[in-house]
């Protein structure tokens, strides 16, 4: 590895002393990442911050999770203004940018094309620099682990990520990242367009009909992925029907509704109060939102026709992508960036076992048999948090131990069960 790619990804390492961060470090920001928008190219990153916030704009809910999502872009622009890294999480950042622009500088003329075409790419339309930052996340730790890392996919065009190498063995690595929205009945994103969409209904009823009321939706089909404007649409027509019978429920094909006061002993009229008790009455899997206004408090809590599978979306994700970019003349591993995820959920999804059902599932089909290891992380490793919103090793994994290679010394930090 050059010396420019190995101080790259060292400064990804952990500080060495506890409660201590180079995000203080004035000097830390912004040549980092200034450095970072040189290689995207200075005119594309200020057309990028521009999309972004247009992007915002689609509504109060919707704008603040689209601004969550992009929250790498917009922690970078904070950056290149000079306002300095505050946080740990912010100086995580600068340095995962700090590691891509020096990666460039260590590829050759083909992978540094390669590299501003990746970049490019997770600069356009709705995609995030969280895959580029996962890659090189990857990367640094199984440096940290003793293990010689080659950017294959960049270098080579190979259909893998990376090549490990340690003791002569060598060993591929994908890093792919999979949005839990994919398995989610009622996606997080179209609710929260529906939710911004009927606000003003809700406010003006509220002014006719003070009090504090619960609106149950139960969508038997859920929604899809990228529920249509016409799909929005629908829905937002069924509850201004309610509203204007003053009914307590309708029922359609689509959607099931009930309305009633909201009785929830000791609430106060504040959203973040409220969302937080009503999340604990309805569980992870119900999509909430609150309207307030001078007349009280109007409370959506919409739920599928179905339990959420995320994990299940996971594991046909794994299933669909190691055939495809696995040569199988290696063992393989599948570091797998659980993308959209929120602290509860994540943490729900490693406390009920399900990342852990699906992955040992996975491995046992004929699609695993080049994988010695599944890996899973999220937005909350990546950025270097602590337990329990994050998994305290930075990944979960899970060995096959079918695979020949499983009991490998030279692959054993790489490889072995975290659970």
């Amino acid at each position: 590895m050059a010396p420019a790619l190995s101080h790259a990804l060292a400064a990804l390492a952990p500080p060495p002393v506890p409660g201590r961060h180079a995000a203080h470090d004035p000097g830390l920001a912004p040549a980092p990442v200034e450095t970072f928008i040189d290689l995207a190219g200075p005119r594309r990153w200020a057309e990028r911050m521009r999309e972004l916030q247009r992007l915002a704009t689609g509504g109060p809910r919707a704008g603040r999770a689209e601004r969550q999502r992009h929250g790498i872009e917009w922690t970078i622009e904070r950056l290149r203004r000079g306002l300095g890294a505050s946080s740990p999480m912010e100086a995580r950042i600068a340095r995962l940018a700090a590691a891509a622009a020096e990666l460039a500088e260590d590829l050759s003329p083909a992978g540094q094309d390669c590299l501003r075409t990746a970049l490019d790419t997770a600069l356009t339309g709705t995609a995030t620099l969280v895959g580029l930052f996962h890659l090189l996340r990857t990367a640094s730790s199984y440096r940290d682990r003793g293990f010689a890392v080659i950017f294959s996919g960049l270098e080579e065009a190979a259909p893998f990520d990376l090549l490990l190498r340690r003791d002569a063995v060598e060993a591929e690595v994908v890093c792919d990242v999979v949005s839990a929205e994919q398995g989610r009945g009622l996606p997080r994103a179209a609710w929260l367009h529906l939710a911004d969409r009927i606000d003003a209904d809700l406010q003006t009823w509220l002014a006719a009909h003070p009090g504090r009321y619960l609106l149950k939706m139960t969508l038997p089909d859920g929604l899809p992925l990228a529920a249509d404007g016409e799909t929005l649409a629908a829905l937002h027509a069924s509850i201004r029907r309610l509203l204007a019978a003053q009914s307590r429920s309708e029922q359609d094909a689509a959607v099931v509704l009930r309305l009633d006061p909201l009785l929830l002993a000791g609430a106060q009229a504040d959203e973040t109060d409220t969302l937080a008790r009503l999340r604990r009455e309805f569980g992870p899997e119900a999509q909430l939102a609150v309207t307030g206004g001078d007349g009280g408090l109007f409370v959506l809590a919409a739920r599928a026709g179905r339990e959420d599978a995320v994990a299940v979306a996971i594991r046909r994700r794994m299933a669909a992508i190691a055939p495809t970019r696995l040569t199988g003349t290696r063992p393989g591993i599948l570091a797998m960036f659980i993308e959209d995820t929120e602290r509860a959920e994540w943490r729900g999804l490693r406390d009920r076992l399900e990342l852990e059902g699906e992955a040992r599932q996975f491995l046992t089909c004929p699609e695993a048999r080049p994988v010695v290891a599944v890996t899973c992380a999220s937005r909350f490793e990546l950025l270097g948090m602590a337990p329990p919103d994050a998994v305290a090793d930075g990944e979960l994994r899970f060995r096959n131990p079918a695979h020949p290679a499983a009991r490998s010394a030279a692959l054993a930090s790489a490889v072995l069960s975290t659970v």
